[in-house]
């Protein structure tokens, strides 16, 4: 975060993969049966270290491990129509508690977004099936560099009018944690896969399960004062 903390919470950008939905089971499935295709195997730590990434750096992740060469254009493609795929014959979970917060916020008039690493084809096919609405979506198709890049949240930002400082991001991966904290917003954390450690300016829950607007409110007060005087002792020292 950069400045002075903000005197109140002012947007709330959530991520979507991990986050509110438990696809992690559906992208090993899809990226398993791709693996397949290109003549290799998938396995658990393949996943974890494309977690929260773009499309275009899963690809090539995949390509760099493939045995048979194929054109990128096409593994995409494999990728985004698999999991639309899964999302359409087999439906998506929705993660405890994210649909009460999500509604609690839109309820209160606070400005909030989806912000994903995922095509948008997929980012509506869930919304479509679970309900789930936002009034801005930034997609992977909006952006020149996806997460860890920071264009993601400050393009979420820069549409709901709010200042990077004034809004709170809602992670389940370090990769979207570096892409908000370089944007300059204050984080919680909410780990899948692999742990994320807190740090000024970041708190780390164990799920959505229970998290209130008022624990929003709350926990960015507290992230926006760590990371101030986080700030202020580097100037000193």
């Amino acid at each position: 975060m950069t400045g002075a903390p903000a005197r109140a919470l002012g947007a709330v950008l959530f991520d979507l993969d991990g986050l509110l939905i438990d696809s992690e089971p559906l992208w090993f499935a899809v990226e398993t049966d791709v693996m397949a295709r290109l003549g290799g195997r998938w396995t658990a730590a393949d996943q974890q270290a494309l977690l929260g990434g773009a499309l275009e750096n899963s690809v090539r992740y995949l390509l760099d491990r493939a045995a048979i060469p194929a054109d990128p254009a096409q593994v995409a493609e494999w990728m985004t129509g698999g999991i639309e795929a899964q999302v359409r014959d087999h439906g998506v979970t929705v993660m405890p508690g994210a649909e009460t917060l999500v509604a609690e916020v839109a309820a209160a008039g606070l400005p909030y977004a989806l912000v994903t690493s995922s095509q948008r084809r997929f980012a509506e096919a869930v919304l479509a099936r679970t309900g789930l609405r936002f009034p801005v979506v930034v997609s992977g198709n909006d952006v020149r560099r996806g997460k860890p890049d920071p264009e993601p949240y400050l393009l979420a930002a820069r549409r709901l009018g709010v200042p990077p400082p004034w809004c709170l991001v809602l992670e389940d991966s370090i990769t979207g944690v570096s892409a908000a904290e370089a944007a300059g917003c204050a984080v919680v954390a909410v780990p899948t896969l692999r742990p994320i450690e807190p740090r000024p300016g970041r708190l780390v829950l164990p799920s959505l399960s229970g998290v209130s607007l008022g624990s929003l409110r709350a926990a960015y007060a507290k992230a926006a004062a760590q990371a101030h005087r986080a700030r202020a002792a580097e100037r000193a020292g």
